[in-house]
């Protein structure tokens, strides 16, 4: 069925209809008025391109770096939870198509398969994402179970302190696995091909935290243990601490203002993501595309800037690294794919975001992703 899909938008519209609405929302909304979240794609199609004429477009290649990990196309899968309700066993297959792609993926510490279940059934290493808890001694303990899978840098997210208000979540009574109402039977019946998969994995809860912190041995105990969990009190003092007991590449995600970028790049962190949590925490915020420029001009010569939040297509990608991004991070674009079609359909948003990020650079007159900048750009209004 996605032979024929060319877009991530198409991708879209099957999820919407494979994946049961608690779980297809969760991934499709933003906090509040949703002004941030609609922001983030919207803010991208206010940047119009420069078409160039008459250039070799031969030997084209969108190969470059991040982390000093080789990657084939400016991207890493980035960071979001409750992936493996949106296909069975979610995490896994996002990882290896990633793995076969060549871009790095990155694991949740709200995923769904676990550390261990990730890295036995990957090819490659991956990265892992943590919050910052009040309960030192678990953060301590997943850090070491990352250590021991092999992950190859800690992102580290700071832009969740507090949960944004996302009223769908609320409405739906989101919970993992879904409670058994009525209304939640009903509409899982429409998805019967997602629910067969579901039904074949053990996998249908917090891997990385059910069996793991004490009192929280099952899901009854685990919505009231994050609701306490996010530390109020974070600081850059816990910056660095976290970067001691990690002691290798670290990423730190959430920064969307040039001051804060600053003492992002004094921490001695090697990446800084410019994001605003998908439009998911701070309503009313600007778009991380609108920050940018503003944010690699401020920190670019310190430490490798990064971007994510509204990329629907290889255009987006183009768009970010004319502004200065080192590197994006795919989020829904993925999801969409995972939803639609499992590593299939991972594999498929990938392959349509390269295909267009690698033409359009052809047609604004560059065949090597490195040689683009914003000269690339007309009446660019970041």
């Amino acid at each position: 069925m996605l032979d024929n899909v060319t877009t991530i938008e198409e991708l879209r519209q099957i999820a919407h209809r494979r994946v049961p609405t608690m779980f297809y929302d969760y991934m499709e909304s933003g906090s509040w008025t949703e002004k941030t979240f609609r922001a983030n794609c919207d803010d991208f199609q206010k940047i119009s391109f420069r078409q160039r004429i008459a250039v070799d477009m031969s030997n084209r290649t969108t190969r470059t770096t991040m982390l000093g990990e080789p990657v084939a196309m400016p991207a890493a899968i980035a960071p979001t939870g409750l992936t493996g309700m949106q296909h069975a066993d979610g995490e896994i297959l996002a990882a290896r198509a990633a793995a076969k792609f060549g871009i790095p993926f990155t694991l949740s510490t709200m995923s769904i398969c676990s550390i261990e279940d990730v890295a036995e059934h990957s090819p490659d290493p991956f990265w892992f994402q943590l919050y910052v808890m009040k309960d030192h001694d678990f953060a301590k303990r997943l850090i070491a179970r990352a250590k021991a899978a092999g992950c190859s840098a800690l992102m580290l997210t700071l832009d969740l302190q507090i949960l944004g208000q996302r009223h769908k979540d609320i409405k739906n009574g989101l919970s993992s696995p879904p409670k058994l109402t009525l209304k939640n039977i009903l509409d899982m019946a429409m998805r019967p091909r997602w629910c067969m998969n579901m039904l074949q994995t053990p996998r249908r809860t917090f891997g990385n935290i059910v069996g793991h912190v004490d009192g929280v041995s099952d899901t009854s105990r685990l919505s009231a243990w994050v609701g306490e969990q996010f530390d109020l009190q974070l600081n850059w003092d816990d910056v660095e601490r976290i970067r001691d007991w990690w002691g290798g590449k670290l990423i730190l995600k959430g920064v969307l203002d040039a001051e804060d970028a600053a003492m992002a790049a004094k921490t001695g962190a090697d990446a800084l993501i410019v994001s605003n949590h998908g439009g998911r925490q701070l309503d009313g915020a600007e778009s991380s595309i609108a920050m940018l420029s503003e944010i690699e001009a401020a920190v670019g010569k310190d430490i490798e800037v990064w971007m994510d939040g509204g990329i629907r297509s290889g255009q987006d990608i183009l768009k970010a690294v004319a502004l200065g991004a080192k590197g994006t991070l795919l989020g829904r674009s993925f999801l969409y794919g995972l939803g639609a079609g499992g590593e299939a359909g991972v594999t498929k948003a990938l392959e349509i975001l390269h295909k267009e990020l690698d033409m359009t650079m052809a047609l604004c007159g560059h065949r090597d992703i490195h040689k683009v900048s914003r000269d690339i750009l007309h009446n660019c209004p970041f």
